[in-house]
C-alpha cells in the first residue's frame, strides 16, 4: 500500500510547523517515521506544493531520501492524484503532515478493512470522526478521485474527501469507528498550542511509543 502524507509549510495559524523541531526532529519527520513502521505500507511519498515556501521541506525531504511530489498549493485533490500517478498505484492511504503521533496499528488495521472491502471508494475513520485529530486515515481510490476533480468547489479541492462525504449517496463509503470511550486530547497540530499540549502530556519515550489502542 502506498501512503501519501499530504504536507506544506505556509500554515497561516503556525508557519513552518512541519518543519518544527520535536523532541530533536522535524514534525514531518516523526510523522514519516511513524507511517513507516506500519507493516502493510510499501511506498511513502510526501505531497506538498511547488510554492518556493515549500523549498526548504523538499531539501530536508532529499537530506532523508523520502520520495516527494511538488504540485498545485490550493487544488491538494488534484495533487494528489498526480502524485499517486508517479507511483503507478489504483489506491492510497491519505496522512496528515501534522499528525505526529499518527499509530501504524492504525494504519494497519485500516489497510486490513480496505483488502475485505476492496470495491469501496473510500475506508475512513472520518466519516463519522470518532477518533480524536491526528489520528484520520483514509484509503482512496485514485480513479475515483481523479473522475471527480472538476465537480469539486475550491473548498473541495483543499479537502480532497470533503466532496464524497457531502456526495455519500453517490459513493461506496466504509466507515469505522474507535471502541475506545476513554477521551483523547487533540493530536493533531494547527497551533503552537497544540503542540504545547501534547509536549506537556507526552515526554519524549511517551511520544515516541504512543498508541490510540493503548491510550
Amino acid at each position: 500500500m502506498l501512503a501519501i502524507i499530504q504536507a506544506r509549510s505556509d500554515s497561516k495559524r503556525f508557519p513552518k510547523k512541519v518543519l518544527k523541531k520535536v523532541y530533536g526532529n522535524p514534525l514531518i519527520y516523526h510523522v514519516i517515521t511513524r507511517v513507516l513502521k506500519s507493516k502493510k505500507i510499501s511506498k511513502v511519498i510526501v505531497a506538498t506544493s511547488k510554492n518556493k515556501s515549500d523549498d526548504e521541506l523538499v531539501k530536508y525531504l532529499k537530506k532523508i531520501k523520502i520520495k516527494f511530489y511538488r504540485g498545485s498549493l490550493d487544488n491538494v485533490a488534484e495533487r494528489f492524484v498526480k502524485a499517486a500517478e508517479t507511483q503507478k498505484t489504483n489506491f492510497f492511504l491519505r496522512v496528515n503532515g501534522d499528525s505526529p503521533l499518527i499509530d501504524p496499528k492504525l494504519i494497519d488495521h485500516v489497510i486490513s478493512i480496505f483488502k475485505k472491502n476492496m470495491n469501496n471508494d473510500i475506508v475512513t475513520n472520518v466519516f463519522p470522526r470518532t477518533f480524536p485529530k491526528g489520528q484520520s486515515v483514509e484509503i482512496i481510490k485514485k480513479i475515483i478521485l481523479k473522475k471527480n476533480l472538476k465537480k469539486m468547489s475550491i473548498s473541495d479541492q483543499e479537502h480532497i474527501t470533503q466532496f464524497f462525504y457531502r456526495n455519500a449517496k453517490s459513493f461506496l463509503i466504509k466507515n469505522f469507528i474507535n471502541k475506545n470511550k476513554k477521551k483523547s486530547i487533540k493530536l493533531a497540530i494547527d497551533s503552537k498550542q497544540d503542540l504545547r499540549n501534547i509536549l506537556k502530556k507526552y515526554k519524549k519515550k511517551q511520544f515516541e511509543n504512543y498508541s490510540i489502542f493503548n491510550s
